[in-house]
């Protein structure tokens, strides 16, 4: 490793703290059982599909004894697999002194660079000198992360000859939604063939829509947000200090708003467009853009032109005429792929499919900038789609309200400021060094996958829920995968895949913004949360997000 900075010689000394349970037991906890469980839509089908793990029982730790004697030594493999997350070395760390507590004698196996590493037998043997210098650290560089889904037989195959030989029994997938419906599916094939093989989740994603009643969280959201939190705060104090420049930031969060709507909360931007509301609500780009000009008009009457606006990065794809824009190029690029790649210019490229879309969809594929119809017509990600993330949709909102102040001062005496300054904030913070709570729960997860595996169980996902409460008090335990599993329409055909967790425009966080936004936009509401603390009081150091608060707050004894 290079050289390590103070800070990350101090944190290296920080101890997670694990829940009750887990503390107190460790990784000998009793399995209790609750009933049967079934899918959350699609269930015949999804028991077609899975029917060795579909309606498997949710799992709670209670307080177990250590047997007299130490189980049988095992080895055990983990991938760290999507986009990089905060703590997902802290996960690989409460995986490693959960073997290492049931069995000095255990083994676990980093698979390197994600499921390309278990399709290869590309690994490392993790030892405690490793594990050491990763803990409480930022980043997947550990082992390193990949994308590669585990999705044919041929690729079973491969992971099922590596395991077997090296011994390997279990197998922890520290992933998103997708990766998670790799488990999933990995679980049921080696099941199937009697492998002996034990697979077991952890639900990772900053985007947080990874989340249900069991899975309050995925990890990384408190981190990343955070650090967004952070940044968009210092350009709020200098929005506030200069006043004269409108910062329209785009986020992370391609298919929902949570991280967007997580920083609105804790920093009061005079607007934060949520992808939620625009689908639901059918709102056009026109309808967006004159609801933001109106914001800026009147704030600009009361001498205050300047304001900050948050964008989801999944946002164009929710407004109903873009959406159906981007379905006809996706449709259209890839039947005419090669008279399409053989044009040289984006002119060129932009007159040949405007020839081929429908009348409605070429007005609106006209009315876009160029630079937006250049972005549209990329270069597509590995399956043909648009990447929605390398549109400048913060761009084009603000190009598209200074035409519109442009044609107000044209009929006004007195003229209208705008001036725009626009942001991506992504990469800033999927790699920062975890917060406590990211750090602790990270722990917890990796801790509570250890008593998964010695439970016997596969096809879980490892739950640590109760999180707006103590550490001390969450609570440890595992979920089936398919109970998160639905059918979606992609690519052609109907296939299995854990369900995302769009914002709900009924639930406790978005209700306390619709609030309070009104009053964001017109005044100076801004808030400061300043860089994640480590060190200090519980009240600066240890608070959950806004979203987690609103969501699973304790319940207030009367």
């Amino acid at each position: 490793m290079s050289e390590i900075s103070p800070l990350q010689i101090a944190r290296a000394s920080y101890q997670p703290h694990l829940p009750k349970v887990l503390a107190k037991c460790g990784p000998f906890a009793t399995a209790k059982k609750g009933a049967a469980t079934k899918s959350v839509a699609d269930q015949a089908a999804i028991k077609k599909l899975f029917p060795d793990t579909y309606g498997l029982p949710v799992i709670e730790f209670t307080a177990g004894k250590k047997p007299a004697k130490a189980p049988k030594a095992i080895k055990v493999g983990v991938i760290l697999s999507g986009g990089q997350a905060p703590g997902g070395h802290n996960v690989i760390a409460g995986l490693f002194d959960g073997l290492k507590a049931l069995n000095p004698k255990n083994q676990l196996y980093g698979f390197l660079g994600g499921p390309d590493g278990l399709i290869n037998g590309d690994f490392v043997k993790l030892d405690a000198k490793t594990i050491d210098a990763y803990r409480n650290t930022g980043g997947f560089d550990m082992i390193r992360s990949g994308r590669t889904k585990l999705d044919t037989d041929e690729k079973f195959e491969k992971v099922l000859a590596n395991c077997k030989k090296e011994g390997i029994t279990g197998i922890v997938i520290i992933g998103g939604d997708d990766s998670n419906t790799n488990a999933c599916t990995l679980a049921q094939y080696l099941l199937a063939k009697k492998a002996g093989i034990q697979v077991i989740g952890c639900p990772k994603t900053i985007d947080g829509d990874l989340k249900n009643a069991w899975i309050e969280v995925s990890f990384g959201f408190d981190t990343a947000t955070k650090v967004y939190s952070e940044l968009i705060g210092n350009i709020m104090r200098d929005a506030n200090s200069a006043r004269k420049y409108w910062h329209f930031i785009k986020l992370m969060g391609r298919s929902a708003s949570h991280i967007a709507l997580e920083c609105a909360l804790q920093t009061h931007p005079q607007a934060c467009i949520v992808s939620e509301e625009v689908e639901a609500k059918k709102f056009s780009l026109a309808k967006i853009v004159d609801d933001l000009t109106k914001t800026v008009v009147d704030r600009a009457k009361n001498k205050m032109n300047f304001g900050v606006v948050l964008i989801p990065e999944g946002l164009i794809e929710f407004v109903p005429e873009i959406k159906v824009l981007i379905a006809e190029l996706n449709d259209l690029l890839a039947k005419s792929e090669k008279a399409f790649n053989a044009l040289d210019t984006v002119e060129q490229k932009a007159a040949f499919v405007e020839k081929k879309l429908s009348k409605d969809t070429k007005k609106v594929f006209a009315s876009l900038p160029a630079f937006v119809k250049a972005q549209l017509l990329a270069d597509r990600d590995a399956h043909g789609n648009v990447q929605v993330s390398k549109i400048e949709t913060e761009k084009l909102l603000a190009d598209m309200i200074a035409d519109r102040i442009k044609a107000l001062n044209a009929k006004a005496e007195k003229k209208i400021k705008f001036s725009a300054q626009c942001h991506f904030f992504g990469y800033e913070g999927r790699c920062a060094a975890p917060s406590n709570f990211d750090a602790n729960y990270c722990y917890g997860l990796g801790y509570n996958a250890s008593a998964l595996l010695n439970a016997g169980v596969t096809g879980y996902m490892s739950s640590v829920r109760n999180t707006s409460a103590p550490v001390e008090q969450w609570i440890a335990g595992g979920i089936p995968l398919t109970m998160m599993m639905n059918m979606e329409h992609r690519h052609g055909k109907d296939v299995p895949v854990i369900k995302k967790a769009l914002v709900e425009l009924k639930g406790a966080p978005f209700k306390a913004y619709a609030k309070v936004r009104d009053a964001w936009a017109k005044g100076i509401e801004f808030r400061y949360p300043g860089p994640i603390q480590y060190f200090g009081p519980s009240a600066v150091c240890d608070q959950p997000t806004c979203t987690l608060s609103l969501e699973h707050a304790p319940a207030k004894k009367k």
